[in-house]
């Protein structure tokens, strides 16, 4: 992805004039709004896959009593800070032409940006539910057995009840994703048209010093995610609070 480099902000009217013009001839682009949808596609389909995953698991843990439950209670919580350049590697070795996964072909795909993306927020996702169903247990989960409920027809349930909640925990997840550099450089290559997404392309323009871009999409990105999140609470018929 080429754009006109620029070295500083302008320091005069002009200057400025300047690189308004340079941003808006980049957002003209076809190139660039493929970076944006790629973005979005790969970081919603993980958030997606993640919130799937994260919440089911997020109540199971709150109610179920089983072994080795509360060391995947600790895993949950711990993995919060999972740095994304150790997934990045881990899941680059494991995607590798020499890794046992290598012969599906994902490294360098929008594919394998997914799997890095999915696997950093499903702790996130996973711990918030934990935390959300744990309170709706102890308060509403005499009931819910006296009414003939089981335990695995209370995770639907209890999802249900705190959607406000889960909801929440979900959108963490997006968070996580949409914001998500580190490891997607790694599995994801950085390839122009083919897996550059925003927060690489911000990355890269940092770095040719090409600063009114890089903050151009960093504004794209920080209004997309809240634009998505005022939906989806909109979507659930209430105010976040």
């Amino acid at each position: 992805m080429v754009f006109p480099e620029l070295v500083i902000f302008g320091d005069g009217p002009s200057e400025t004039l300047t690189d308004i013009a340079t941003i808006g001839e980049a957002f003209a682009t076809a190139e660039l709004w493929h970076i944006i949808a790629l973005s979005l596609s790969v970081s919603i389909s993980a958030a997606v896959i993640a919130a799937v995953a994260g919440l089911p698991l997020g109540v199971v843990l709150a109610i179920g009593r089983f072994r080795g439950r509360r060391a995947a209670i600790v895993a949950a919580n711990s993995f919060l800070g999972l740095p994304p350049v150790v997934i990045g590697l881990a899941l680059y070795l494991l995607l590798s032409h020499t890794g046992p996964l290598g012969a599906l072909g994902l490294l360098f795909t929008p594919t394998a940006m997914v799997i890095a993306q999915a696997v950093l927020a499903l702790p996130i996702v996973t711990a918030l539910a934990h935390r959300a169903a744990e309170d709706l247990w102890a308060e509403y989960g005499d009931a819910l057995q006296v009414f003939g409920a089981s335990k695995s027809r209370a995770v639907p349930v209890l999802i249900n009840m705190g959607r406000a909640a889960m909801l929440t925990a979900a959108l963490a997840g997006f968070g996580r994703t949409i914001s998500e550099v580190g490891a997607i450089l790694i599995v994801g290559g950085n390839i122009a048209g083919y897996t550059r997404t925003m927060t690489t392309a911000v990355a890269l323009e940092t770095s040719k010093g090409n600063l009114p871009l890089a903050l151009g999409l960093g504004l794209v990105l920080i209004g997309l995610s809240t634009l998505i999140s005022a939906s989806a609470f909109a979507l659930l018929g209430r105010s976040p609070r």
